[in-house]
């Protein structure tokens, strides 16, 4: 796929440091939804820290404010409304900027609600992030509104500045987009169809996180194993075509502990990749496996292509192919049409798997989804009883599970000190548990072997192997 020529946004980042030079301008970014959204801020903290402003964490101190905003969920259209009404004021009376990005700015009901009910700068979508320098030098300049959303498939960025809060740990995007079109999610609409980044591009950006001391890395994309998928159909004549054989070559770069992925869909997940998983040490065994329902009726009504049996088969198969392999999982609650037998399917495979995480969550219909349009909605106090049972039903298996690390020896990333106990360090065991135990400070950032010694529901305690 074709590259952004970015030559001319590195110019406007330019051009506002000019502006800012001898000023001492602070920014202050909210970041809502998932690690995608996450790594794009990261991107945007980058520009801006060429542009000279500094980060806080006070948005009453910040004369430039952005929301990178999410649209999965209702709730996220409450919280950032609710925001830009809080900084009304602050933009009123110190001028501050505000700028507002991210997924739902690709929702034309959600933008011309701001346009007509709250006060802004900049607005500037999913696919032209890259050129926030230019958003931001325009509103500067001109003192006027700027909204910059383009409808398009998408197109791979590379070269951004990019600022990470973590040195240790660290996410890369390897793909943007979905062709999946759930009908329960709106994210195809507003990240567009898959496109993948080149291969060697994300081998380089890895090979440098690892000569900067970076420990682990997160592989993200909205359907992971469908990598270089879209490409290969256009002729793709790179080595490296399949996300197994990435996996394969990032797990050979010196200097990276651990790699991790996100998120895999059930349909696309190959023998290939199962065996990358097994073969290669650095590649976490935990797989995180979207379930959404265990029922077969409802997962054809999501349009999600698998059945329960085999999403269950699936799941036999890793365990017999990957010694110790552990799952997480999502699921939904309440989508239209699910009756009590089917809520009783994904309680079953809740059972039969033994999830290490769920991410749960009540189904919110989302304007302009096929669920959204579907006539046989589900009661929200149906819904309210059916995720307590499922919350239930997965804390009462937490600690059963945990009993399991007691007296096992895991490899654990030191990554820094509690953070409810500022006398303890942290880390994590390879099925994304957290360990507290006592060590030194020079341990932080390197591997060490941890005895587990007690369980205490949402994290375990160990003590450094002699």
């Amino acid at each position: 796929m074709k590259k952004v020529d970015i030559t001319e946004q590195l110019e406007y980042i330019e051009k506002v440091k000019e502006i800012n030079d001898g000023k001492n301008l602070k920014y202050y970014i909210l970041t809502m939804g998932c690690q995608l959204n996450e790594n794009d801020s990261e991107k945007i903290c980058g520009m801006l820290e060429e542009m000279n402003y500094s980060k806080t964490e006070e948005m009453k101190e910040a004369g430039l404010i952005i929301f990178n905003t999410c649209c999965v969920r209702e709730n996220a259209e409450e919280r950032l409304f609710g925001k830009l009404g809080e900084v009304k004021k602050q933009r009123e009376e110190r001028g501050a900027i505000i700028a507002i990005g991210g997924c739902m700015m690709q929702e034309d009901h959600i933008v011309e609600k701001i346009k007509q009910s709250y006060q802004y700068d900049v607005i500037f979508g999913t696919h032209t992030l890259h050129k926030f320098p230019e958003d931001l030098y325009n509103a500067i300049i001109n003192e006027k509104r700027i909204t910059d959303i383009i409808d398009i498939e998408g197109e791979i960025i590379e070269g951004l500045p990019i600022k990470r809060d973590n040195n240790i740990k660290a996410s890369v995007t390897i793909m943007n987009g979905c062709n999946n079109f759930c009908s329960y999610c709106i994210v195809p609409y507003v990240r567009g169809r898959e496109r993948s980044r080149q291969a060697e591009d994300i081998l380089d950006e890895v090979r440098q996180l690892a000569k900067q001391g970076y420990k682990e890395i997160t592989l993200l994309g909205q359907n992971v194993n469908s990598y270089m998928v879209e490409e290969n159909k256009k002729g793709n004549n790179s080595p490296i075509n399949t996300f197994a054989k990435l996996l394969t070559e990032i797990n050979q770069i010196s200097g990276i502990e651990k790699i991790r992925f996100i998120s895999p869909h059930p349909k696309d997940f190959t023998d290939d990749v199962i065996e990358a998983i097994r073969d290669c040490e650095k590649v976490s065994k935990l797989v995180h496996l979207p379930l959404q329902s265990g029922s077969t009726n409802v997962l054809k009504v999501m349009n999600r292509k698998y059945t329960k049996e085999q999403y269950l088969n699936l799941v036999e198969k890793m365990k017999q192919q990957i010694p110790n392999v552990t799952f997480s999982t999502d699921i939904i609650v309440g989508f239209p049409g699910e009756t009590e037998e089917d809520f009783e399917d994904t309680l079953d495979v809740v059972r039969k798997v033994g999830f290490e995480q769920i991410f749960m969550f009540i189904y919110s219909r989302r304007v302009g989804t096929p669920g959204d349009k579907m006539e046989n909605q589900i009661p929200e106090e149906i819904k309210h009883q059916r995720f307590d049972r499922l919350k239930k039903l997965y804390e009462d298996s937490v600690s059963e599970n945990n009993k399991k690390y007691i007296g096992r020896t895991e490899e654990i990333l030191v990554e820094g000190y509690s953070k409810n106990n500022e006398n303890l360090l942290t880390g994590r065991t390879d099925s994304n548990k957290v360990v507290v135990f006592e060590g030194k400070k020079d341990l932080i950032g390197k591997m060490v072997n941890i005895k587990i010694i007690s369980e205490h529901m949402w994290y375990l305690k160990g003590e450094i192997c002699k």
